[in-house]
């Protein structure tokens, strides 16, 4: 039995080759939730839909977020009305006291719908509109979850990390904004001072996921700061996996990202920007997967091979040395 923490794209990459050493039946994903927004009234988990796409195969993988095809008359048609209303010149954005207003899960991650920030495709926004619906109906974010990986066929368990709000919240010096403003709206470019988990202290892992940390863990190569560390922030996950078998896959080759804004996240939680970093990010971690290329020396056993994921090949390359180093830990 195997359990896979995933965010953003490094580690569904992954997963594309997971059946070369773990069945389905065996997989456990635990899915971060610390991206999740409410715009527009409805409720998006990204990092939940990749996977739901990705299980059913429908994911746009030229992008890693989206449905494969989609298309975006809603979103184009927002934009419109809001420059024929003369509403802006752009997105809008709620204030402060309106980010506790409306539905709890929502807390501190509310955004106004007016020529939205987040290109959102159609069929997409179906899954939006049946999660939003059943959180209204008394659904839990787990509940949802789960139906909806029945609609796409995962053969997984699909868990999201809390049903609680967590909110990755950036500090930058152009102020406070949750990541989905700094890394779609502001592509990245405000200057991080420090990242807040807001609302972790008081969340709960969701059900099934401490039990899921009894099996092997595998950290795959997503942003350890905004993909990985809102379910390290959740009382009890990091105690959980300093008593279980922990590996863990570089998002570096040295100190350079494959993608997304994994160096300057590290380095504002005075975390080194590079593999060498990750001894920092996991220290419960008994071993890590890093590239061949990569001249990085752990105190605990490295598989080393091509960790470069472009196609399913690659990914099961990646996936038999997770294997490896589960078999030395083990």
């Amino acid at each position: 039995m195997v359990t896979f923490l995933s965010g953003g794209t490094g580690t569904p990459k992954l997963l594309d080759g997971a059946g070369a050493a773990f069945s389905p039946e065996e997989t456990t994903i635990v899915a971060n939730t610390g991206d999740d927004v409410e715009l527009g009234g409805l409720f998006v988990s990204p990092d939940v839909d990749t996977l739901l796409f990705q299980g059913g195969g429908v994911l746009d993988r030229e992008t890693w977020w989206g449905i494969e095809g989609d298309t975006h008359r809603t979103n184009a048609a927002l934009a419109d009305i809001a420059s024929a209303a003369a509403l802006s010149d752009g997105p809008q954005y709620l204030p402060e006291d309106r980010q506790t207003a409306g539905r709890e899960l929502a807390n501190w991650r509310r955004f106004s719908g007016i020529a939205e920030f987040m290109t959102i495709g159609d069929r997409d926004r179906a899954v939006h509109i049946t999660r939003t619906s059943l959180l209204d109906r008394g659904k839990s974010l787990s509940e949802a979850t789960q139906r909806l990986a029945g609609a796409f066929g995962l053969e997984v368990d699909l868990l999201p990390m809390s049903d609680d709000p967590v909110a990755s919240l950036i500090h930058t010096d152009e102020g406070m904004m949750h990541f989905q403003e700094y890394w779609v709206a502001r592509r990245g470019e405000p200057t991080v001072d420090t990242v807040e988990f807001r609302g972790s202290s008081t969340a709960e892992p969701a059900p099934g996921v401490l039990e899921a940390f009894e099996d092997t863990v595998v950290i795959g190569p997503s942003n350890p700061v905004t993909s990985i560390g809102p379910m390290l922030s959740l009382p009890g996950v990091a105690d959980a996996l300093a008593q279980t078998t922990v590996v863990a896959v570089s998002p570096f080759l040295g100190d350079e990202t494959f993608s997304g804004p994994a160096s300057d996240l590290m380095a504002a939680v005075n975390a080194e920007p590079s593999t060498r970093g990750l001894a920092t990010a996991y220290p419960f971690a008994d071993a890590f997967v890093i590239d061949d290329a990569d001249g990085t020396e752990f105190d605990r056993p490295t598989i080393r091979t091509d960790i470069a994921m472009d196609t399913r090949e690659d990914a099961a390359r990646v996936v038999r040395a997770v294997e490896e180093a589960i078999d030395l830990v083990s």
